[in-house]
């Protein structure tokens, strides 16, 4: 079935979606791209290692893989009749950040560091400088092509708004939350990534702060972002029990997570080295203890072992190991899989308890998850000497978490409600009772049987 035409209010935001993009493809044009950018000298070259390269190439790919796995996880989560606007929204982050990216967020990111606090947005604008060769980022060694980096970096970018969406699955304007997507991207994702990961970065730089593959930077952050718009938008509107539509979708999606995840953690390492090989086997370990973990302490609370427990588990490990996966030894990474599952179990519990409707668990699962993760990689990784300088390294870790949700928990509800003036983020309540696949994508996960009283009981939301 063909999608609803918007109405016209609707329509404005489209247009103005549409047109930017349509002046960034025409801007692209006149950037002007040297010839050398792709082809180096013979001093620069040595610089580049090719089995780096060929595994950044692997890993990038594999990290990208995650996207569509999360989409199926989601959607296999969510009742029926919003299974594919719940995997549409992951989806098209893939598109959209893409272009973010291009134009100025690896700028924000990766470019030169302003007081530690963000990137010049002119240094790679529209990737400008970014080619073969793998310098323009001072104080950052690369063995790839800095092309390759930032591709490789993409890919964290666009599965963190796509982690987020499962707090407010099942209630949200697309449009609206394209927006949200955009300016997350921007004002809140880029500044994380430039504090931890760039070389002159406040929090990696000034504070000594780790994250080896984005415990803090990718999923703390998707989850607070992620309570803090379960808060602003609100409970459903129940209309019967929540019965996920999928779940061989779920266990799908969550396999390929496990999957990605190795090149997520394993290409954190930048290179094909030993501490890629560590990571790719903690990442596992750290996993499958998880899983385990999550399923048993289900059965010991008197829970039946499920399909949904194994999977969630096994994603909470992937999340808790992802801050240290390089570093920490196999021992250590069976311990925090195992104690990050039990914790966000008893979180999950706890929330399910309370008036907060994270639809997906984001916040219990990614943002505890994260956090906790974060705190191990602190007490387990500590490269200086000395208790009291150890004892420091933790704090620090601890500081870094709370600046982190005090900006990432206050700029994302900003968000919410800047942008709720300028388009309804919420859907209303008709639409959320006849589901988002239908009234916001005009499409169907199950067959319609009666198509005439479709097109009439649909309403229009642009």
């Amino acid at each position: 079935m063909a999608a609803e035409h918007c109405t016209s209010p609707g329509r404005t935001r489209w247009i103005v979606l549409f047109s930017l993009l349509i002046a960034i493809s025409i801007l692209g044009l006149f950037i002007d791209e040297p010839s050398s950018l792709f082809q180096l000298d013979e001093e620069t070259a040595k610089l580049l290692n090719n089995a780096d390269i060929a595994w950044l190439i692997t890993a990038t790919g594999l990290v990208l893989l995650m996207t569509p796995g999360l989409s199926f996880f989601y959607g296999g989560m969510v009742r029926s009749k919003n299974v594919i606007s719940t995997m549409i929204q992951s989806v098209m982050a893939m598109g959209m950040i893409s272009i973010v990216w291009y134009v100025v967020g690896f700028s924000l990111a990766f470019g030169n560091s302003w007081h530690g606090l963000v990137g010049d947005p002119r240094t790679f604008f529209m990737f400008q400088n970014v080619g073969a060769s793998p310098l323009g980022i001072e104080g950052l060694e690369l063995t790839i092509p800095l092309a390759l980096f930032a591709l490789f970096q993409l890919k964290f970018a666009i599965i963190t708004p796509a982690l987020i969406t499962g707090s407010f699955a099942e209630r949200i304007h697309f449009s609206g939350y394209l927006i949200f997507m955009i300016l997350f991207s921007l004002l809140i994702y880029a500044p994380l990534a430039h504090w931890i990961w760039h070389p002159e970065g406040i929090l990696g730089n000034m504070l000594g702060i780790e994250d080896f593959a984005g415990g803090i930077v990718v999923h703390a952050a998707s989850g607070i972002a992620a309570l803090a718009g379960a808060i602003y938008l609100g409970r459903r509107h129940y209309t019967g029990k929540h019965v996920p539509a999928n779940m061989p979708m779920v266990l799908l999606g969550a396999c390929l997570l496990w999957f990605g995840w190795f090149g997520f953690n394993g290409g954190s390492a930048l290179g094909a080295n030993e501490e890629a090989v560590k990571a790719f086997l903690n990442t596992n370990m750290a996993c499958a203890a998880a899983m385990i973990a999550w399923v048993l302490f289900d059965t010991v609370r008197n829970h039946k072992p499920s399909g949904m427990g194994l999977a969630i588990g096994a994603v909470v490990g992937l999340v808790a190991i992802t801050p240290s996966a390089g570093w920490v030894t196999v021992g250590q990474s069976v311990f925090i899989g195992t104690i990050t599952a039990i914790c966000c179990n008893i979180a999950v519990h706890w929330k399910n308890k309370g008036s907060v409707d994270d639809a997906l668990d984001v916040f219990p699962t990614h943002g505890i998850g994260g956090i906790i993760g974060t705190i191990l990689a602190a007490i387990f990784v500590f490269h200086g000497e000395g208790s009291m300088e150890h004892f420091c390294h933790i704090l620090n870790h601890l500081l870094a978490v709370a600046l982190v949700f005090a900006y990432t928990f206050g700029g994302a509800y900003l968000l919410f409600w800047v942008i709720d003036r300028m388009v309804t983020m919420r859907v209303s309540i008709a639409s959320e009772i006849i589901g988002l696949d239908r009234s916001q994508h005009g499409e169907a996960y199950t067959i319609v049987e009666d198509e005439k009283l479709f097109e009439k009981d649909t309403p229009s939301n642009g």
